[in-house]
């Protein structure tokens, strides 16, 4: 009788042990993902190494963290080619089809028509353009991962200005893109000059298929512009560097958190020189940061890329973001789904990443993250160095390093 009852509990504790199991398995769930990033086409060096940071992010976090709160990340990650239609087509299927939790875009275009499909499905969406037309109203939905090219506007001309020697306003000129990504900084620059004895003398814009800007570095010599704030993409930069060359242009060049990736480092050999400068939110090495400790463990764990890069960090960074999100949404519901997600999001106050980008503050009526620049200067090794400290342009006193 006595071994009986032993038997008997045995087969209980085993019965109830897997019970236990059984119910964790049910409560975890798969945390689904759907990124649409530019693979192919112009700049897709760049979207490709977006789309290596995210992907190897979230490996980390499912393969070292189990996942959060013992969900695992499922990330899809599919190819725009660079056309709006195409990143319109696959957000519609992630939102209908697929349901994903959460989604990124990648484009100003993109980011700007995707808004009315995950507003009226209520999913989250992360781009990874910073285009400040993504938060006109309603803002629902649609978030930014760090200040908006509103803020890199304001940052690159009150650097210029600091910088500037003689007794004239620094003159300006203006080189970008005839798309709304190129032309996201010249009402905030011409605003911001206008305000701050900044000289915009020229813009000039050309189509993304362009092959050479020659006609336009000509103008801007001609116009007398002493500095140049280009935004367009990084081949389109080498281009403009090339032409600055036959025109005998002397000046520097300025550009936003977009302006390099690896092929430019690979193509720019004796064209960058020491003239190329852009606003930067992000970690570096030398900054100290938790996060780029975190990015150092990436590359030596995956590989994908051997040293830091701007566009691999960007990839982790909304990773890190979307991490976060979710870890929140566990932690006020204990569930994970796009509506508490996005709940999730629109609680973060001053929200400390370990520096991947500055603290994030998401409310309910603003969704553009951050407002703190820095200026580096971009290096042919594929190294950057600080020449500012962090800064609200603007609104606090810009430090000068070198």
């Amino acid at each position: 009788m006595q071994r009986l009852k032993k038997i008997s509990k045995t087969i209980s504790l085993m019965l109830g042990l897997g019970a236990m199991v059984f119910c964790g398995n049910a409560f975890a769930k798969d945390i689904k993902v759907g990124a649409i990033i530019n693979l192919t086409g112009p700049a897709s060096s760049w979207g490709q190494y977006h789309a290596k940071g995210h992907k190897d992010y979230f490996r980390y976090v499912n393969e070292v963290k189990g996942g959060v709160a013992g969900n695992k990340i499922k990330l899809t990650i599919v190819d725009s080619a660079y056309k709006v239609s195409e990143a319109v087509k696959y957000v519609k299927k992630f939102s209908t089809r697929d349901k994903m939790d959460m989604l990124a875009t990648w484009s100003a275009g993109s980011g700007i028509m995707a808004k009315p499909i995950i507003q009226r499905y209520k999913i989250p969406n992360i781009n990874y353009s910073t285009y400040q037309g993504i938060l006109k109203k309603p803002v629902a939905y649609a978030y930014l991962p760090f200040g908006s090219y509103i803020m890199d506007s304001y940052a690159v001309l009150e650097y210029i200005k600091n910088i500037h020697t003689g007794p004239n306003a620094p003159k300006v000129g203006l080189l970008t893109y005839n798309n709304a990504y190129g032309k996201s900084i010249h009402a905030s620059s011409k605003e911001y000059a206008a305000k701050h004895n900044v000289n915009i003398v020229d813009i000039e814009e050309f189509p993304p298929k362009a092959l050479d800007l020659n006609t336009e570095l000509l103008r801007l010599k001609r116009k007398g512009a002493e500095y140049i704030f280009v935004q367009n993409l990084p081949s389109a930069i080498l281009m403009a560097l090339q032409a600055a060359d036959r025109a005998n242009y002397k000046g520097q060049f300025f550009g936003t958190w977009t302006s390099t990736d690896p092929d430019f480092f690979k193509r720019g050999k004796g064209l960058i020189r020491d003239r190329v400068f852009m606003q930067f939110p992000g970690c570096l090495p030398g900054d100290d940061a938790p996060a780029m400790k975190i990015m150092e463990k990436l590359w030596k764990r995956y590989g994908t890329v051997s040293k830091f890069d701007a566009s691999y960090w960007e990839g982790v960074a909304i990773a890190m973001i979307m991490e976060r999100a979710f870890e929140k949404a566990h932690q006020r519901s204990g569930t994970i789904n796009s509506k508490t997600i996005n709940e999730a999001l629109e609680s973060f106050r001053n929200e400390d990443l370990g520096g991947i980008v500055p603290a994030i503050t998401y409310t309910s009526t603003d969704h553009s993250a951050s407002f703190k620049a820095r200026i580096v200067q971009v290096h042919e090794d594929a190294t950057y160095t600080p020449v500012t400290k962090f800064w609200v342009p603007g609104k606090e006193k810009i430090t000068i390093l070198r």
